[in-house]
């Protein structure tokens, strides 16, 4: 299992961050400890039950668009096997928003 991020780092380097980048439109939640985090509430009781939720959490019309995600790890091949909807069905749209906001920044 991963370790929990250290207290301090979000407590001293967080808000002064993200208050100095750009806003963003789609943020990568990887992993159960950054779920938690900006999910609150609407994360499940696990890792798997809050990306199998990834369509009630991406249909919110919020800026940032938060994308649930596993670690990208081959120990997770397992997870992947008995989940086959995430490539089939998470991956493509995921995928579909990258694109839109690379779109809409080319634009600029």
């Amino acid at each position: 299992a991963d370790l929990p991020p250290r207290k301090e780092c979000a407590v001293t380097w967080r808000d002064t961050l993200m208050k100095e980048l750009p806003q963003f439109e789609v943020v990568l939640l990887v992993g159960g400890y950054a779920q938690d985090w900006h999910l609150g509430d609407r994360a499940g009781n696990s890792l798997s039950d809050t990306v199998a939720d990834w369509k009630r959490i991406t249909s919110k019309k919020v800026t940032p668009r938060f994308w649930p995600l596993p670690h990208p790890s081959w120990r997770n091949n397992g997870w992947l096997k008995q989940r086959p909807w995430f490539e089939e069905q998470l991956l493509p749209e995921l995928r579909k928003d990258i694109r839109r906001v690379l779109m809409a920044t080319r634009e600029l």
